[in-house]
């Protein structure tokens, strides 16, 4: 028995206390594994941060890491579809899974679009507050598998979910004069966000890699000029040239929203990235709607 519990089926080198060996997702549930984890246990990230989970394709160091690690932390509700088959393949029976949208409340994908996303919208982490239920799972989930370090991981995550509620109460009182109104992204990503401040989410596709059609484009211009907006908000993640030339006939401007799929690999390695983009993406949001 080592400090934190269970041993990862990797060997460590001699005279180095082997610690829990987790493996994440994609950046926000790296983000918020790392935070829970602090020094507890040793964090990988399957997919790098500057690949987005809809770009995955996987590589035979992936089934490595999965046949080594003790512990999987997902998103859920279909982000990483892809994961099924690499965890078969893996083999490790000892692998413990943690579904970190366990018991959240979840917005269903619009009937009138390409169901890529599934039934379910799964950007559930842009909502502090089902970020906060996110967190918990983690940390449930890692108590659960290494309960030597029942404290320390009830303490990061204690200290994280603090700063989630507090951030959520900042917003609210920042986005509380623009109830009601509507933002427009590239893709569906905001509706969480959206529904917890009581904003209006619209999009041009349901996914990121599908190619809007001239009816999305119509759709999308209809709703600009009955709303009067002024600026489309794009993803860095995406390259939008279409999105870009809708903005430019409409006359509105381009600005940003990161839906946190992608950062820099000095961005993954810090929790407080997320609130350094999220503060970021209101500041900016509360500029499109003129504020």
């Amino acid at each position: 028995m080592t400090a934190c519990g269970i041993t990862p089926r990797s060997e460590p080198s001699a005279g180095t206390p082997s610690k829990l060996a987790v493996v994440t997702t994609f950046l926000p549930i790296t983000l918020f594994t790392r935070a829970v984890a602090g020094d507890c246990a040793t964090v990988k990230a399957l997919i790098p941060p500057t690949t987005g989970p809809h770009d995955v394709q996987a590589k035979p160091g992936d089934l490595a890491a999965l046949r080594q690690a003790r512990v999987l932390v997902t998103n859920g509700l279909g982000m990483e579809a892809f994961l099924d088959k690499l965890v078969a393949s893996a083999g490790n029976s000892e692998l413990v899974v943690i579904d970190s949208s366990r018991g959240i409340a979840t917005i269903d994908s619009p009937e009138e679009h390409d169901h890529s996303h599934g039934e379910v919208n799964p950007h559930i982490w842009l909502d502090p507050l089902r970020a906060v239920q996110q967190v918990e799972t983690i940390r449930d989930g890692l108590i659960k598998a290494d309960p030597s370090c029942a404290e320390g991981y009830t303490r990061h995550a204690a200290a994280y979910t603090a700063e989630l509620r507090a951030l959520n109460d900042a917003f609210a009182a920042q986005l509380k004069p623009y109830q009601g109104k509507t933002f427009i992204t590239f893709h569906d990503f905001a509706p969480y966000f959206a529904q917890r401040y009581k904003l209006k989410a619209d999009f041009l596709v349901d996914v990121p890699e599908l190619n809007p059609s001239p009816a999305d484009l119509q759709r999308l211009s209809a709703v600009v000029q009955r709303q009067q907006i002024k600026v489309l908000l794009s993803e860095p993640q995406e390259h939008q040239p279409s999105y870009r030339a809708l903005a430019n006939d409409l006359g509105v401007a381009i600005s940003v929203f990161d839906p946190l799929g992608t950062g820099s690999e000095a961005s993954a390695r810090e929790p407080d990235t997320y609130f350094v983009v999220m503060r970021r993406n209101v500041a900016d949001l509360i500029k499109a709607f003129g504020g």
